[in-house]
């Protein structure tokens, strides 16, 4: 009987400790659920650096400004995915992230051949993505609500480049080579077309998928002898080839599109692409907001930050601001809702102003044209910036 009177005080203390404790404190660890992010890119293969940058970019944006949400009550979390620059794969990846409810943004893709068909599977549940680096037309002019980009389009890269060369290196010949993807033979159309309305003589176009041994087309290049030679695609690719044609005696100038814009380029290539051009519309580390993320970046993750991964933390940003906008009273969001005040956010910082326009592109987007200054991998965000234009994004296709 004591002890049975004992133990009903015990418990009776027990309660009255927690009726003690402040609500909020018990709200607290108790939690309101868990946010996850995704990223999706190329974490493994040949175009990993890239991949790896955006999802570093992402989860250093994460780290540092997911406070207010996790006041809130909020677990956040990011979930990073292999896309391994494969459609397939991409896809599947996407099918497993619609399936997890926590996920309620997207930051991806790398490749627009990759984001376009994944995009389609994240549309089915209103699932928002925000991509840091898809240049294709094809991401916004689909019109999909869920579906936004902070950089800019290849139908305005293209001309940018096709500008440069005509104005400025004054070229009368070019030979335009694509990697066959959605993103490099898009741009390098879009290239072409603007090239030839200025008068300048586009000797061949054709696409290759060859990765290693370049010498049945770099033999017409030579026999040809062109101003310029464009190559649209991605810098494993592009590495060997300029390697090659600078070794055949090749002794055109060399101009790419953003696919080029990684250190990677001048550890395959070294010297032989020293002196190329490429435009990019990820923003060159020379503000003194993207040197301090270059600074937190190194410390954080022991290693200079790729172009895009500026971006991918610029895209979570926004997804975080949206994702407090959203979580009113203290509930986790929709997706649904999470793509529309995602739409709504007004965000300056490292990369310029960005405000989004009615198809998910930014109003006005920043192209830059670049020159590779040396051969070390470490140094490559010091390359030479020889032009910058700020654009505004066409409108809506009909």
């Amino acid at each position: 009987m004591i002890r049975h009177r004992i133990r009903l005080v015990l418990a009776l203390l027990a309660v009255l400790a927690v009726a003690l404790v402040p609500a909020s404190k018990l709200e607290g660890q108790a939690g309101k659920g868990t946010i996850k992010i995704a990223t999706q890119s190329p974490l493994s293969g040949g175009q990993a650096a890239l991949g790896e940058g955006i999802k570093l970019g992402a989860q250093l944006a994460l780290d540092k400004l997911k406070g207010n949400l996790t006041k809130q009550g909020f677990k956040v979390e990011l979930v990073p995915f292999d896309d391994q620059a494969k459609p397939d794969v991409g896809v599947a990846n996407a099918k497993n992230i619609i399936a997890d409810k926590d996920i309620l943004v997207v930051i991806g893709h790398l490749n627009s051949g990759v984001a376009i068909p994944s995009s389609e599977v994240y549309k089915e549940v209103d699932l928002a993505m925000i991509s840091p680096a898809n240049t294709n037309e094809r991401i916004t002019d689909r019109g999909y609500p869920n579906i936004s980009r902070v950089c800019g389009r290849d139908d305005v890269q293209g001309p940018v480049g096709a500008e440069f060369a005509a104005q400025t290196l004054k070229v009368k010949s070019v030979y335009v080579i694509h990697d066959k993807t959605t993103y490099g033979q898009g741009v390098a159309e879009a290239f072409k077309a603007d090239l030839e309305k200025k008068g300048v003589k586009v000797v061949a176009f054709e696409g290759t998928e060859e990765k290693s041994n370049f010498d049945p087309i770099i033999t017409p290049i030579k026999a040809k002898n062109p101003d310029l030679v464009y190559f649209g695609g991605i810098y494993d690719q592009a590495a060997p080839f300029f390697k090659q044609a600078r070794e055949k005696g090749v002794k055109s100038k060399f101009l790419g599109p953003d696919g080029i814009d990684s250190s990677d380029l001048v550890k395959i290539a070294g010297k032989a692409v020293v002196g190329i051009y490429y435009t990019t519309a990820a923003a060159p580390s020379t503000s003194a907001q993207a040197k301090q993320f270059g600074d937190d970046f190194k410390k954080k993750f022991g290693k200079n930050p790729e172009p895009y991964a500026a971006e991918a933390y610029v895209a979570t940003a926004i997804a975080l601001k949206a994702l407090e906008s959203a979580a009113t009273g203290g509930k986790v969001p929709t997706r649904a809702a999470v793509a529309t005040a995602i739409r709504k956010v007004k965000y300056t910082g490292m990369t310029g102003s960005i405000e989004f326009d009615d198809k998910g592109d930014p109003k006005k987007a920043s192209y830059y044209v670049m020159q590779v200054s040396n051969d070390n991998p470490e140094k490559w965000g010091e390359n030479k910036e020889a032009k910058r234009l700020a654009i505004a994004a066409p409108p809506l296709k009909k």
